[in-house]
C-alpha cells in the first residue's frame, strides 16, 4: 500500500549532522511535493535535535500531526562523548572553550580513582531532580529565543525543569572523553548534563558527540537516510517496508 502523506503518516528518519530539526522537515516536504505530485502538505516533527546532534527524528504527516505532543513526551535514548577539562559557553561544539581545568590534580592521582568517580557522577544524575537548560537553547524568554540573546553575550533568566534520568550508562572512558548511554524524560538537555556532569567532578566537561537511539519504542535502526528515502520516493517503491508507525 503507498504513503498516504495526505492522510497522515510518522516517518523516521536519521538527521544528519549540522542540519536543524526544520531543515530536515523543509527537505521532507519538499521531497514530498516533487515527487509524490501533492501541492500541500502537512508536516511537522515530534521533538528537537541540535545541529550538532545525530539520530532519530520523527516526522508527522497529515493527520497524524495532532500526535506530535504524544510523541515528544515519550523517554527518549541518547549515545555521545563528554570531553572533560574544559568548558564552552553553549555546552558544546558550537562554540569555543573559554576555560580549561586539570583532569590530574591530586583528587585524581590514580586511575583508579579516576574511573570510580566518573562511574560515580553518573549514578548520581540517574535521578529525578531540577536542571537548567543552556543559554544556547531554542527556549523562548520575553518572546524571544535564549540563543539569540546569548549570542550577542546577553544572558537570561531560564527557570530550572525536572527532569529524570532513568539510565545513565559510562561505555567508554579514554581522557578527556567519556562515552555515555542516557535514557531520560522529555526536556532533558544532554548539554546541561554535560555541564553538570563536569561541575560535579571539578574539572568542567563539555559535549562534543551526541545520537538519539530511541524515542518511545521507536529506534534509530528503523530510521531512513534522507538520500535513501528520496530513493524509495524517486523509484516508487513506497511500500509498507517504508520505516514508518501509525
Amino acid at each position: 500500500m503507498a504513503l498516504q502523506f495526505e492522510t497522515g503518516e510518522i516517518l523516521l528518519i536519521n538527521k544528519p549532522y549540522t542540519w536543524t530539526s526544520f531543515d530536515v522537515v523543509g527537505k521532507m516536504r519538499t521531497l514530498i511535493r516533487k515527487h509524490m505530485g501533492i501541492r500541500k502538505i502537512k508536516i511537522g516533527h515530534a521533538g528537537t535535535l541540535d545541529p550538532l546532534a545525530t539520530g532519530l527524528l520523527i516526522l508527522c504527516t497529515g493527520k497524524f500531526t495532532r500526535r506530535i505532543d504524544e510523541f515528544q513526551g515519550l523517554e527518549k535514548e541518547y549515545t555521545g562523548t563528554f570531553r572533560l577539562g574544559a568548558t564552552t559557553p553553549s555546552f558544546d561544539l558550537e562554540t569555543p572553550v573559554d576555560q580549561t581545568f586539570p583532569i590530574t590534580t591530586n583528587s585524581w592521582c590514580e586511575t583508579k580513582e579516576v574511573w570510580e568517580r566518573i562511574h560515580d557522577a553518573a549514578k548520581h544524575f540517574t535521578a529525578t531532580f531540577d536542571q537548567v537548560p543552556p543559554q544556547f537553547s531554542a527556549i523562548k524568554v520575553d518572546g524571544k529565543r535564549a540563543y539569540e540573546s546569548a549570542r550577542k553575550d546577553i544572558n537570561v533568566e531560564i527557570k530550572a525543569r525536572q527532569i529524570t534520568i532513568f539510565a545513565f550508562e559510562i561505555t567508554r572512558i579514554d581522557l578527556p572523553s567519556v562515552d555515555f548511554r542516557v535514557v531520560c524524560s522529555k526536556g532533558t538537555y544532554i548539554r546541561s548534563l554535560a555541564r553538570d556532569f563536569g561541575e560535579l567532578l571539578g574539572c568542567g566537561a563539555h559535549l562534543t558527540a551526541l545520537c538519539r537511539t530511541r524515542i518511545g519504542s521507536f529506534y534509530l535502526r528503523d530510521a531512513y537516510e534522507i538520500s535513501d528515502f528520496e530513493k524509495l520516493l524517486t523509484d516508487g517503491a513506497a511500500s509498507d517496508d517504508t520505516p514508518t508507525a501509525s
